[in-house]
């Protein structure tokens, strides 16, 4: 058993450990925040108004605990999510009445927008997966949507389930307020605390959220209308460009982005990867490449 919860073998790592989960991060809350429910329940029980790009770092934490920490790490994580989300309760205000959170119809929608948001924008942006790879991917992320409660065969484990899945939701989507918010908040957000040093470059963030909405899906675009349309020729380039940009940064600068608690658990994975017989001279993200795995040896004797 790896270190770490997915292997540097997994298609998981390879997506994860992409920069351009940022852009598939924010596409993934602008997707979710279509769903009524599920945008009032973030509206009704986080600081998202303030704070809307501290739940994105705190979606990434919690994502690259699911990825790089160890089974006792996400295992207790995951039990703190669902307590938290066990208490909370969602005015719904179509019916009047309160709900319980962690339904999970949900807890599925938030799952396959985020996941699925990952996979598109990393393999748009330029990483090369095969369609096998692509719904092995989905198939891995099953046990991520276990964490958080959710039964993992009711979960979409391939391509064709997550674009069944996606389609059959639609009618049930719907600009809100609140999303329409969110969106703008999105392209103008407020830094949290550990990247308040980038708040005098904050006029050059609205790019990068025009950039996330450019890459959510037509029909998601068509209903909020947020923006003038664009070639989407041109999106694709520019995802491209910001995935070369951002995976050349040195990985130590780009932990800067987490939280000090992930920063100090993605230490702990090169060091235990490492101890295992991994290549971690060139970081986690130089395990995209076999010939750093474990060796032979180190494979037998585990």
């Amino acid at each position: 058993m790896s270190a770490t919860v997915q292997p540097p073998e997994s298609v998981t790592w390879r997506v994860h450990i992409d920069r351009s989960m940022w852009v598939g991060g924010v596409r993934s809350l602008m997707l979710q925040a279509l769903h009524p429910m599920a945008m009032w329940g973030v509206w009704q029980n986080s600081n998202f108004q303030e704070d809307p790009f501290g739940r994105l770092q705190r979606t990434a934490d919690f994502v690259g605990v699911a990825t790089f920490g160890t089974r006792e790490e996400i295992d207790a994580l995951a039990r703190r999510v669902r307590d938290i989300h066990r208490s909370l309760r969602i005015l719904n205000h179509d019916t009047g009445k309160k709900e319980r959170l962690d339904q999970p119809e949900l807890l599925l929608w938030v799952h396959c927008a985020e996941v699925y948001s990952y996979l598109q924008v990393a393999r748009r942006a330029g990483l090369l997966l095969t369609d096998a790879m692509a719904d092995r991917y989905l198939d891995e992320q099953r046990s991520t949507a276990a964490y958080v409660g959710l039964h993992a065969e009711d979960v979409p484990g391939s391509v064709a389930e997550m674009e069944q899945y996606l389609a059959s939701m639609r009618p049930h989507l719907r600009v809100t307020e609140e999303a329409a918010a969110t969106v703008r908040f999105l392209m103008w957000p407020t830094m949290p605390e550990n990247l308040k040093f980038l708040a005098p470059g904050k006029p050059g963030y609205f790019p990068f959220g025009a950039l996330c909405y450019y890459s959510l899906p037509d029909w998601a675009r068509k209903m909020y209308g947020a923006l003038p349309e664009v070639p989407q020729p041109a999106v694709t380039a520019a995802l491209r460009s910001f995935r070369l940009a951002m995976n050349s940064v040195p990985e130590k600068l780009h932990d800067y982005a987490f939280a000090k608690p992930t920063r100090e658990m993605l230490e702990r994975a090169r060091q235990n990867l490492a101890a295992e017989g991994y290549d971690v001279s060139r970081g986690l993200y130089g395990l995209r490449d076999p010939r750093r795995w474990k060796s032979r040896k180190a494979l037998t004797a585990a």
